[in-house]
């Protein structure tokens, strides 16, 4: 379900319409996440941590109302759900775009995340289904990078307004904290820093 924006009403009316008409409005920031309780609870919960952590990211985008607004035209419509395409590895050293649905449940979660998984890593190619709605972040994890920016490949004639996010390694330090660089670019015809700040706040809030 989607719903549309009321653009007269809304504070950012001008911002909207502004950063809109750039070739280039995604911004964006790196930053590390502390994920040394968010590992300790994935491994005693028995869930593989990727899906730990994309699971978390999308209670923290489902959170943030502007995480959930897309561009349609000239309007904004507000999702009611957001879910993942997230970049899926094979054992060859390529990978396949996912549709991994969000759900509250981890376990359900984890479950229908591992369906996905398991059919894009034995799907050859890299659009491996259909997308025909943009109620989407996409995602990516690069663990074997240690990251401090991250930027991203895209076609500025395709109409986009989908955040991205993104993982590198994680490491642990001599006290045993473990910590991992979270990128995320964003539309800034959508949200400023501000709503970007709270969306990662609200995601370390998730990771403890």
């Amino acid at each position: 379900m989607r719903t549309l924006l009321d653009l007269e009403s809304w504070p950012r009316k001008e911002h909207f319409h502004f950063f809109r008409k750039f070739s280039e409005p995604f911004f964006g920031a790196t930053v590390a996440i502390d994920c040394t309780t968010a590992y300790e609870k994935s491994k005693a919960g028995n869930i593989p941590f990727f899906i730990y952590y994309l699971h978390q990211t999308l209670i923290a985008v489902n959170d943030v109302e502007p995480f959930r607004y897309r561009i349609d035209d000239d309007k904004v419509v507000i999702h009611d759900r957001i879910d993942a395409s997230a970049t899926i590895a094979r054992e060859n050293a390529t990978f396949g775009f996912s549709l991994i649905k969000f759900y509250e449940d981890i376990a359900l979660f984890s479950k229908e995340a591992k369906v996905e998984i398991h059919r894009v890593q034995n799907t050859p190619g890299l659009m491996t289904r259909d997308f025909p709605n943009d109620n989407l972040i996409h995602f990516s994890s690069i663990p074997w990078l240690e990251f401090t920016s991250l930027s991203h490949a895209r076609s500025f004639d395709f109409p986009d307004s989908c955040p991205k996010i993104s993982f590198g390694k994680m490491t642990v330090d001599a006290a045993g904290r473990r910590s991992m660089p979270m990128s995320v670019h964003v539309h800034h015809a959508l949200m400023d820093g501000y709503h970007l700040s709270v969306f990662v706040q609200r995601f370390q809030d998730l990771m403890g």
